[in-house]
């Protein structure tokens, strides 16, 4: 990502603080006009939040705007994913789903397929993935995660751009298994933010969470 983020041109929407080593136009810190300008502000505000992770917003910034629609799984170079942080009513637990094509236990997620609201997708996912009915979304994105898609029946490897969110579960904690996945199961996620056995992206919400660093 590192060495992706460093072919780019020099990001339009932030100001630069340090000096180009190559002959790259400087922009003054006014962003330039989105045609999602929503979802670009919530990108910018988030890399205000997380100063560390400015880079990664830039990306997505710019495939916001690619000429291709980035909302489309067809985009096959990359396309934008949302998925959720499900905490528990009591804030303590979070819902993480053993996924089935990637063996891995991860928050419940997928494709945009066309909606630019990424928070109702990641509301949508929740409750197709999960069966929970009383859940409702913080639109505030929580991280963001650029990761690679192996080859899969047929599809190329390709990236996920994805937007995350947390969704708060209601009193009833009853989920059912859907056949994207082998299993549910709800964790304490004070457990999960040291523990290697979980995906890094997965511990880094859960530290989020915990922090109040969303």
């Amino acid at each position: 990502d590192v060495e992706y983020a460093s072919r780019r041109i020099a990001p339009r929407y932030f100001p630069v603080t340090v000096t180009p080593q190559r002959s790259i136009p400087v922009p003054d810190s006014r962003p330039v006009p989105s045609r999602h300008p929503a979802l670009a502000a919530a990108f910018v505000d988030y890399a205000r939040r997380h100063p560390d992770e400015a880079d990664t917003a830039r990306m997505f910034l710019d495939l916001l705007d690619d000429p291709l629609d980035p909302f489309v799984r067809e985009r096959l170079a990359g396309h934008f994913t949302a998925s959720a942080f499900v905490v528990s009513a009591d804030g303590a637990r979070t819902l993480l789903t053993h996924h089935r094509k990637l063996g891995l236990w991860l928050q419940p997620g997928g494709h945009a397929d066309g909606d630019q609201d990424l928070a109702r997708v990641a509301l949508r996912e929740t409750e197709e993935e999960t069966g929970l009915r009383d859940v409702r979304v913080d639109p505030v994105i929580v991280d963001l995660d650029r990761h690679r898609i192996p080859e899969h029946k047929g599809v190329p490897a390709h990236w996920h751009y994805d937007v995350r969110y947390i969704v708060h579960a209601g009193a009833d904690e009853t989920f059912v298994v859907s056949e994207e996945s082998h299993a549910l199961a709800w964790v304490p996620i004070v457990a999960m933010v040291d523990d290697a056995a979980y995906d890094a992206s997965l511990r880094r919400m859960a530290r989020k969470h915990r922090g109040g660093d969303s």
